[in-house]
């Protein structure tokens, strides 16, 4: 049986999630410190740690049938792939700074200025989409000092935090693109390998809709049951338990991360009691 290749960062910002996504999917695999490949032990991937910027090209030429790397990366590389699947995490964004002393009128602040990136076709392309002269200075690294030493006015960098800007006396003005790490694939899988990539999206998706969600179970009254019944509608609907003492019941659901702290307020109010919240190891819709 042939295996699926995965290309992920060997180290930086991706590289522990993407193991620790691989990991959560069941996948084991040995991981030392100069090793550039290995084969799982469980599932049918072999596992090969590149640069990220690399990773675009060599999924296009089939080297790896797929790769896990920041969307940002994957529109600059310009490659012929596919986005297969958005992952939710190393979430972050591409932004045009300035000097913080400097006021910002809008993007026609940056006609005639040098730009110093380490994106210059993302960063090309939205000048042209806006119509915007400007001299692109393309750098490898340290981006942020850019404009202290006097290599360019503006930097147009990978922004998380924005702390780095900060500390380099520099302000977020625009943002290009919102980035988050994806799964690349190869436009001409084989029908095997294919069917293994299927797999794999299914444990994927999974322990992504796991840590989207969290188990709640509640004790409340017979009479307040339907306005908690409202708040929580689960995937379905609550599962509905009776208690010992009569007139009381424990309702089972799901209730979405991002909805949580406002769910548990209105339940209170509903008449909720006893709530607990307990996290989801993995979740099959």
């Amino acid at each position: 049986m042939s295996e699926l290749k995965i290309a992920i960062q060997k180290s930086g910002r991706l590289s522990e999630n993407s193991k620790k996504l691989l990991e959560e999917c069941g996948i084991k695999f040995s991981n030392g410190i100069s090793v550039l490949k290995t084969t799982a032990q469980n599932f049918p991937v072999e596992v090969l740690f590149l640069r990220d910027d690399d990773i675009p090209q060599y999924v296009e030429q089939q080297v790896a049938d797929i790769g896990i790397l920041g969307e940002n990366m994957v529109y600059e590389k310009n490659k012929d792939v596919n986005i297969i699947e958005q992952l939710g995490f190393a979430q972050c964004r591409l932004s045009l700074a300035i000097p913080k002393e400097e006021t910002y009128p809008g993007l026609g602040y940056f006609i005639n200025k040098k730009v110093a990136t380490s994106y210059p076709k993302i960063l090309s392309d939205f000048f042209k989409k806006n119509k915007i002269t400007a001299e692109i200075e393309e750098i490898s690294g340290s981006v942020e000092i850019a404009p202290g030493i006097g290599l360019a006015d503006a930097v147009c960098d990978i922004v998380s935090s924005g702390s780095t800007l900060l500390t380099n006396g520099l302000h977020e003005v625009e943002t290009i693109l919102k980035s988050q790490a994806v799964i690349i694939g190869n436009k001409n899988l084989s029908r095997e390998k294919q069917e293994i990539l299927t797999s794999f999206l299914f444990r994927i998706r999974a322990v992504k809709n796991a840590k989207e969600n969290k188990y709640i179970l509640l004790n409340a009254p017979e009479s307040a049951i339907p306005k908690i019944c409202s708040i929580l509608p689960g995937m379905k609907s609550p599962t509905i338990l009776p208690l010992v003492e009569k007139g009381w019941y424990s309702l089972h659901s799901v209730v979405k991360e991002d909805e949580f702290w406002i769910r548990i307020n209105q339940l209170k109010e509903a008449g909720a009691e006893g709530i607990l919240v307990i996290p989801i190891e993995k979740m099959i819709l």
